[in-house]
């Protein structure tokens, strides 16, 4: 493993479980090392990906199961699969019935729905049936017909997501439409664990939620922490680095997850305007944002706008950076980035430049 790989597994603070004995063993002495210093890791595996905690605090152990039992409840309150989840409840009910559901999930939902009106809807929860019909949340995947595709897209429009506040009840209005909050889930998660902690004295921190990472603070020493921008193009390699306190860092992309059919690769992220993997001339697009639930959609709906729109997205906010891989080879980070983000995809040919507003 060359030192650049080295450099980029390191940096996000997660375990390296595979390789030689003497890698487990260092792997071990460090994590022994860390812990007297009041350093705390673990990994867990929850709302279908690997999440690792690494907290700096005296009450390191109890806290990290504080936050895992977090995960959980956030899972059960969530998940479109799991029984007696009101998102699955809301579906199950989809054309018949208003569904009674926590103030929690209700403001989660109208988050929801606000920024897919912001983003033209290019984030979508209601996307679902569509996705379904192309496979990726089942175990096989193929290429849906046309005329599948034409039936379901009446189906995922956010108006016909109905929500009553006064009588805290969300509502499909037309039989078959059904809603996922997984493009924004895992980053409110972050959130609600970032505040849990913060509330039992936490001032330092670092969460990986499925690659989401979110931090509390900076490293004990007062540096910030570092995180590698994964080359979309090769998953052991990285575009560059960036330096953050106390903010959330997400990515998405086409290569995360895709299939191949006769040749052709299709991507799970689908523009809600076509029903088919959004071609938008881009690899992957990186949201920086204090929020981490705003960071999550964020980082859907830029990546199906594609660089132009995005950036004009972008320049009305004043809330969160990006970081822009294109397909043509560009690395595109906006200006709020320049002193934080460290440019090494030359080896790659990647070229770099900065968005200003």
């Amino acid at each position: 493993m060359n030192l650049k790989k080295w450099i980029a597994l390191g940096l996000t603070g997660c375990f390296l479980f595979s390789g030689c004995a003497e890698q487990r063993e260092q792997a071990q002495a460090a994590l022994e090392n860390s812990q007297q210093e009041n350093r705390y890791e673990a990994t867990s595996f929850a709302m279908d990906t690997v999440m690792t905690f690494t907290i700096i605090h005296e009450d390191g152990e109890e806290l990290i199961i504080d936050a895992e039992q977090e995960i959980r409840r956030l899972e059960n309150l969530l998940s479109v699969t799991m029984d007696g989840s009101e998102i699955k409840q809301i579906n199950e009910n989809a054309g018949k019935a208003p569904v009674r559901i926590p103030t929690e999930t209700l403001e989660l939902l109208q988050t929801s729905k606000d920024l897919g009106a912001e983003t033209g809807n290019a984030f979508d929860i209601a996307i679902y049936p569509v996705v379904k019909a192309w496979g990726f949340t089942e175990e096989e995947q193929s290429v849906p017909p046309q005329e599948t595709i034409d039936q379901l897209l009446p189906l995922t429009d956010l108006d016909d997501l109905i929500l009553d506040k006064e009588n805290s009840t969300a509502y499909l209005e037309k039989e078959g439409m059904a809603i996922d909050l997984g493009g924004i889930a895992k980053g409110y998660a972050s959130d609600s664990v970032k505040a849990l902690l913060k509330g039992k004295g936490v001032e330092s921190a670092l969460l990986s939620l499925g690659g989401n990472i979110c931090t509390i603070g900076s490293k004990p020493d007062g540096s910030p922490w570092k995180t590698a921008v994964q080359n979309p193009l090769d998953a052991n390699d990285y575009v560059g680095l960036l330096e953050i306190s106390d903010t959330c860092v997400i990515t998405s992309g086409g290569y995360q997850r895709y299939f191949e059919e006769k040749g052709k690769q299709y991507h799970h992220i689908i523009d809600p305007a076509t029903g088919w993997p959004a071609e938008s001339g881009l690899l992957s697009v990186t949201i920086v944002c204090e929020s981490g639930t705003k960071a999550d959609a964020l980082s859907t709906a830029l990546f199906v706008m594609g660089l132009k729109d995005g950036l004009e997205y972008w320049r009305t906010q004043d809330d969160f950076e990006a970081i822009f891989v294109t397909t043509d080879g560009e690395v595109v980070a906006t200006e709020g980035l320049k002193d934080s983000f460290t440019f090494e995809g030359k080896d790659n040919d990647f070229t770099y430049r900065v968005a200003e507003r």
